[in-house]
């Protein structure tokens, strides 16, 4: 009986080791393939001009590495001003992104008055229409506005995100009724609970969302190239398709560029990579 067993025991052992192995394994391949693109994309960037690109399979090893088309990137477009145009895009835009639609979703969430369910009923019809289909309103109202090719035709549109309302929304929700009570007892008004207790609690939401929005603003290509005529407006997405255009089939120099335009947004999920960590664990908890 003993070594019966022990029998079964090695073989349940066996099994979670290969369990075990095969889920390493398949995560080991799903990041191959979320990697894979960049990697090729750095290996083309840092390539001599003597090596193929287009070679299958990739050759990922530059044989030497040289930093040539990050210079050539830099120097052939204003590479500088679109960084800055896009840092400015960001900078105004995600901020303001977030107190709208933090001050749309707390009502809809924790305040009683009618309309609330079909209000937030057509903020999230508006999820489902592709962007493309607001290009032509858009583009009429900012010319009857008088301000295409400025700065606030990329900001204004942006500002607002049924997306960012939903998920907020749904985060105030959770509040325990109980702390907001509290609060009212003790005296604080909407405003003081919607700033001191709600917002707080939903910061690790609210740092997803600063990620989200940052990464939309930052490649945001389609509507820039419909509103704005002048270079030196142009965001960083758009002055890369403008370097494509100076430097014709160059896909070195292309991909170096990319690979410059990654730098801030790999820097930003660094830095909040602990809130989103936090809103995870909230969501894995609840």
């Amino acid at each position: 009986m003993a070594a019966r067993r022990l029998y079964r025991r090695s073989r349940l052992v066996d099994r979670r080791v290969v369990r075990r192995a095969a889920f390493y394994l398949l995560l080991i391949a799903v990041a191959a393939l979320f990697i894979g693109p960049f990697l090729i994309l750095l290996s083309s960037a840092i390539k001599p001009a003597t090596q193929d690109v287009f070679g299958f399979p990739p050759d990922l090893i530059p044989r030497p590495p040289v930093v040539d088309w990050f210079r050539e990137a830099w120097t052939t477009i204003p590479y500088a001003r679109f960084l800055v145009n896009s840092l400015i895009y960001v900078g105004i835009t995600v901020p303001v992104y977030l107190v709208v639609s933090a001050l749309t979703a707390y009502p809809l969430a924790r305040i009683a008055f009618r309309g609330r369910g079909l209000f937030f009923m057509l903020f999230l019809s508006i999820m489902f229409l592709p962007g493309e289909l607001m290009l032509i309103p858009r583009f009429l109202v900012m010319s009857q506005l008088g301000l295409t090719d400025t700065f606030a035709s990329v900001i204004l549109p942006a500002i607002l995100s049924s997306l960012g309302i939903f998920l907020l929304r749904q985060a105030f929700s959770q509040i325990p009724d109980e702390i907001v009570e509290a609060a009212r007892v003790d005296g604080a008004n909407e405003f003081a609970i919607f700033w001191r207790i709600a917002v707080p609690i939903v910061a690790p939401t609210l740092a997803v969302l600063a990620i989200l929005g940052f990464v939309s603003v930052w490649n945001s290509f389609i509507w820039p190239m419909v509103t704005l005529t002048s270079q030196s407006k142009f965001p960083i997405a758009l002055g890369i398709a403008y370097l494509s255009g100076v430097s014709g089939t160059d896909v070195r120099g292309l991909a170096a560029g990319t690979v410059l335009s990654l730098i801030p947004v790999v820097v930003v999920f660094l830095l909040l990579q602990k809130r989103i960590l936090d809103s995870m664990g909230g969501a894995v908890k609840g």
